[in-house]
This record gives structure tokens, C-alpha cells and sequence, in this order.
């Protein structure tokens, strides 16, 4: 399944590709114009892409991801936990990074730094009631289903 998406270009930023035939998303590179971010230890920044984006259709979002080699490896991950790029934003999109490590982290113009994927949304006709339906699981919570 494809989309079509206008891409915008600044701050020196390339067109997002993706690494291989089957990947689920493309990597952002921070656009950096020629320079350096530094993350310090326990610290966060924000990193400009230097691209923003027009999709076809307005039942998708722009879900951005951690790399995972950057989160196991370096233990630089998005502040946020993930990213929404609404359909409708035109602004350039911007990543901002966590570094969890005891080490500073330096990001590089260019660097990859976070990767986007596309999925449907699905929007919800909420209707207030006093019961819902009953599962199995009913009201367990975090933890209830064991961990084996």
C-alpha cells in the first residue's frame, strides 16, 4: 500500500528513503546545516529534519519512531515516546531526542536520527455510557495477565 506525499525542503535537508525494499518507514536525518547538536547526559534537545510534509489524504498520520540501534546502543530515544504529524501540519517537523545515557551524545548534520512511518487513522464517535461491555480480562490492568 503507497501514498503520495509533497515534501518540502529546507535547511539542506534530502529526500527520506527507505533503507530496503520491505522497510516500514524512512529515517530522518537531522539538518543541521554543516553543524553539531550536543545532548548532554540525562538531557533533551530538539533537532531540526529540515522537511515537512503534504499527504494525499487526510486519513493518515505521520507516526514518528526511535531508531532502535540509537535507543539499545546509545540510549538516545524520542522525549516523547513517539511522534503525531497530523495530516493537516505544514510545518517542518522536528525530532526531539532524550538522551538516557551517562555519556554526552552528539548529533550530527545528517545524522539518522529518528524514522516515520504512515498508518490510517481511525476516529472515534464517542457515546457516554454508564456500563461497557464485559470481557474476560474486565477491568485487570498493568500486570494482570502474568508475564509467562
Amino acid at each position: 500500500m503507497e501514498i503520495n506525499v509533497k515534501i518540502k525542503l529546507t535547511r539542506g535537508a534530502k529526500t527520506p528513503e527507505y533503507a530496503t525494499t520491505d522497510s516500514a518507514a524512512v529515517d530522518l536525518r537531522a539538518a543541521l546545516e554543516g553543524g553539531t547538536v550536543v545532548i548532554p547526559a540525562g538531557e533533551r534537545r530538539m533537532i531540526p529534519t529540515g522537511i515537512a510534509i503534504s499527504p494525499e489524504r487526510r486519513d493518515v498520520v505521520a507516526v514518528i519512531a526511535a531508531r532502535s540501534g540509537l535507543g539499545c546502543k546509545k540510549g538516545i530515544n524520542l522525549a516523547n515516546g513517539i511522534g503525531v504529524i497530523d495530516a493537516d501540519y505544514r510545518g517542518e517537523i522536528s525530532v526531539t531526542l532524550y538522551n538516557s545515557s551517562s555519556e554526552a551524545f552528539t548529533v550530527n548534520d545528517g545524522d539518522r536520527i529518528a524514522q516515520m512511518m504512515f498508518l490510517p487513522v481511525l476516529r472515534g464517535n464517542f457515546s457516554v455510557t454508564d456500563e461497557l461491555d464485559r470481557t474476560e480480562r474486565g477491568t485487570g490492568g498493568f500486570g494482570s495477565t502474568g508475564v509467562k
